[in-house]
This record gives C-alpha cells, sequence and structure tokens, in this order.
C-alpha cells in the first residue's frame, strides 16, 4: 500500500512505545518464543516503520525470549514454475545456469513484507538454510530452531516449523490471515488426505565452495484453504486459546502453535478429499 494511504487511514500514528503496550494487551510476554507473520501497512503509520516494530517486539520478549520471522526466498526456483510473473521460455536455460546460489547474509526475501527483510539482516540473527523456505531467529532458541533446516520437505519435520512446534511456540499474525500462516503447512506434511502428492522442486545451491543446481522432493503445498482452516479454528472449542486485539490499527491474532496445526491436520484430513 502506498505510503501516502496508510497515512491517510491513520489517526494516531504508531511508536515503539505504543507497539509494546499493544503487544503487551496482546497477550505477549517475556520469555516467549513467537513466530511472527507480518504487514506493516496494516499497522498504521509507525514511527520508525519497519525498525520500530522489531524493536517493540524484542523489548516485550526480553532476552529470554525467541523472535521468528519466515525469511523465504521462493524465486530461487525454477523458472518453468513462475507464475507472478511468468518468464519466456526461451530464458528458463540461462536462468537455470547462471541465478546465484542462496546465500543467507545476501539473498533478500521475497513477498515477506518489510518487517521481516528488515529483521533478517539484523546483527546476532540466524538464517536457515533453505534456500526457497527459510526462517530467521534471534534470541537463545534461535540456533536450535534454524539449524538443520533440511532441503527435501521444507517445512516438515526437519524444519524450524517442527522445532516451534517441540518448544511449544507461539504465532502471531499481525494484520495478516491464515492465508499467511505458514505453521499450517506442517499440517500439510502430517495430515493423511488423498490429494497429497510428492513433486520435485529444484533451486541453486552453493556446495563444496561451487554454485549446484539441484533437484528435490517436497509436497505440493497449497494455502489456498487456510483461511477457511482459519476461521473454523475460531468457531471451535480449539479456537478459545486465540487472543485477538488491535496492534496499531492491525487486527491481531496470537496463538499457541501446537494448537493450530493439530486442529489444521484434523481439519485437512476430513475436507481435503481431492
Amino acid at each position: 500500500m502506498p505510503e501516502g494511504q496508510v497515512v491517510d487511514k491513520t489517526k494516531t500514528l504508531a511508536t515503539v512505545e505504543s507497539l509494546q503496550t499493544d503487544f503487551r494487551a496482546l497477550g505477549i510476554e517475556k520469555g516467549m518464543l513467537l513466530l511472527v507473520h507480518s504487514s506493516l501497512s496494516a499497522i498504521g503509520w509507525v514511527s520508525g516503520g519497519a525498525v520500530a516494530v522489531i524493536i517493540a517486539l524484542q523489548e516485550v520478549l526480553g532476552e529470554t525470549g525467541t523472535l521468528v520471522m519466515p525469511t523465504h526466498s521462493t524465486d530461487l526456483s525454477d523458472p518453468s514454475q513462475w507464475e507472478n510473473p511468468p518468464v519466456p521460455e526461451s530464458w528458463w536455460k540461462t536462468i537455470r545456469e547462471t541465478m546465484p546460489a542462496y546465500d543467507p547474509d545476501l539473498t533478500p526475501t521475497r513477498s515477506m513484507g518489510k518487517i521481516a527483510e528488515t529483521f533478517r539482516k539484523q546483527k546476532d540473527v540466524i538464517r536457515s538454510a533453505h534456500p526457497q523456505s527459510s526462517f530467521s531467529a534471534r534470541g537463545p532458541q534461535a540456533a536450535s530452531i534454524t539449524h538443520n533446516h533440511s532441503l527435501a520437505y521444507g517445512f516438515g519435520e526437519h524444519s524450524p516449523l517442527a522445532r516451534i512446534y517441540d518448544l511449544h511456540g507461539s504465532v502471531l499474525l499481525l494484520g495478516v490471515d491464515h492465508s499467511s500462516n505458514t505453521s499450517i503447512h506442517l499440517a500439510e506434511y502430517r495430515a493423511d488426505f488423498p490429494s497429497k502428492r510428492v513433486v520435485q522442486e529444484s533451486t541453486p545451491i552453493s556446495q563444496a565452495g561451487s554454485r549446484t543446481w539441484t533437484t528435490f522432493e517436497d509436497i505440493d503445498v497449497d494455502a489456498s484453504d487456510f483461511d477457511r482452516i482459519g476461521e473454523d479454528f475460531l468457531r471451535s472449542g480449539a479456537g478459545k486459546v486465540v487472543q485477538q486485539g488491535k496492534v496499531g490499527i492491525a487486527n491481531c491474532q496470537l496463538m499457541p502453535q501446537p494448537a493450530v496445526v493439530d486442529f489444521a491436520v484434523d481439519w485437512l484430513e476430513k475436507n481435503r478429499k481431492k
């Protein structure tokens, strides 16, 4: 959203201090392990922008808390699959031969928003090794969350999502809905439904000091029904654990990650029939 439109819709600007107040009112506490999906423009105009949001989150979590954000780079993929936008088929071979390998320090995020892109460049942030589906984390549990992120099945049992589940972490949807809730992808890996299928993905990686175009297995993930899952979760008994409120002018949801993953596993097995 253009900055002028953000200014127009904001009655009271947000600051580091006001954001901390809003985060605490929502239920975020010191020492939490928190995975954040975010939209900066949804918050309204913020004095300090993405930097202010990150500072506020880290102040509320304190030194014992761990902050995690998705830092995906889905453009490091086979150009034959690109749709937004597609590129000419005559380019595909050259792209496969020349696209730079994933570099956790250099490779930018794609479609993750300003907050996640700013966070991943911060000192002491650790970014996982997956070239397409990385997560970045800062805090005492950051290393254990990002370590050994497997290339195959990147949202599955050897991913930061599974480690957050094991550590009883929480998810904050900051101005976004469940279509951005990557934890539901972990449920896709765990659920058994008829349309589930394995696909071949490919990406450039650095291996033994040289660039290699590598192919790996994954499941064909699909977020098209994640909003329905989120709505049904809120209406269910399990959804009573969700805390809802405002940060700035953004609608937000805070929830234990295992609760939404477990609900989504059951939902997918009942509702994904094809």
